[in-house]
């Protein structure tokens, strides 16, 4: 089994970089990842920070709605980049010691440094780094916010299967 992610990358004004990640699945059901490079002009690979990873539920419609807004957004640091991983989808690989329920019933980001953020501290990371978003990661970073913010989150997902009846009306 294949699959590619593919991530771009805005390095600055006239240059970009198109990041493709690889998974194959070898005989030992064991998942492998490569990585190839591509950049236009005069961009050096070797400066690519590493992905802010989003893992989503895109069997959720309302989460593909969110996750479309996102999508279109080229991260505010050149040289990052922001990748989304649909975890719904049984051939996209898993952290190490996360299980596709508990990704699919939280929303998750993986940092850089491989960490696993899960609710509003995952949104609160993913927004950092996005055009139109950051004021709201400064606001959830004030003291008592994210606190509020997980409070509000947990309530919505006690919601969220109702919520996403509704939505999928609008398919």
């Amino acid at each position: 089994m294949n699959l590619v992610m593919t991530c771009f990358l805005k390095t600055g004004a006239t240059n970009s970089i198109s990041v493709d990640l690889n998974y194959t699945r070898d005989s030992s059901m064991t998942f492998r990842r490569t990585a190839s490079v591509t950049a236009s002009n005069k961009t050096d690979p070797k400066k690519i920070k590493p992905a802010l990873t989003v893992l989503y539920d895109g069997a959720c419609p309302l989460c593909r709605r969110e996750i479309g807004i996102y999508r279109d957004l080229q991260p505010l640091s050149p040289g990052s980049s922001v990748c989304f991983a649909d975890v719904s989808n049984a051939a996209v690989p898993l952290p190490p010691g996360a299980t596709r329920e508990q990704l699919l019933a939280r929303f998750h980001v993986q940092g850089p440094d491989g960490k696993l953020l899960s609710g509003a501290e995952a949104f609160l990371a993913l927004w950092a780094v996005l055009p139109g978003w950051r004021w709201l990661a400064f606001a959830g970073r004030l003291p008592g916010a994210t606190w509020v913010m997980e409070r509000t989150y947990r309530f919505f997902l006690r919601w969220r299967p109702t919520l996403q009846r509704w939505a999928s009306r609008f398919d």
